[in-house]
């Protein structure tokens, strides 16, 4: 299967419509299989003491760990976030973070994924850990090119609730 030429905007359309991810400011810049980069800023993301909220660090690792379990299950399938594990060793007052989810462990009904997150100075900030339930429709995964600018598709997301999953028999 080669690269596909779209990126996750196309491979994952109803991602820029998530008013979450849009209310933190978290821009995708790497999105393949394997391997999903995203930044966040620290401005608008901060606890009343100045720094980074612990929780702008859970919803980045979040976002990113479940969007490299979409990528690992395949066209049809689905994956939702189990349990997420964060672990914060500094606090940051501005500038950006960067996350790095990478797969820890990629199975028939589970995934499990290790988010990196780092300063600006490149210095680790927060560990996060993110298990989702996956449900893989084939063997082959979704593929994206990098960077992650293509240009938005029109219309609304499609389903991804797991409402819309199929049922088991």
């Amino acid at each position: 299967m080669s690269v596909s030429t779209l990126g996750p905007w196309a491979v994952t359309p109803e991602f820029r419509h998530q008013q979450l991810v849009s209310k933190m400011g978290i821009e995708l810049v790497r999105c393949e299989p394997g391997l999903v980069i995203g930044t966040m800023p620290v401005d608008g993301n901060r606890q009343p003491v100045g720094i980074m909220h612990g929780g702008a660090n859970a919803v980045l690792a979040e976002t990113l760990g479940s969007l490299a379990a979409f990528l690992y299950t395949g066209p049809g399938g689905h994956a939702v976030g189990l349990d997420l594990s964060c672990t914060h060793h500094r606090w940051v007052a501005g500038g950006t973070v960067t996350g790095e989810a990478r797969p820890l462990h990629e199975g028939r009904t589970t995934a499990t994924y290790e988010i990196v997150i780092t300063d600006s100075s490149g210095r680790r900030t927060c560990t996060a850990r993110l298990t989702c339930a996956v449900s893989v429709r084939n063997h082959h995964r979704r593929e994206a090119n990098t960077p992650c600018a293509t240009a938005p598709t029109a219309g609304p997301p499609p389903s991804r609730t797991p409402a819309a999953w199929p049922r088991r028999g």
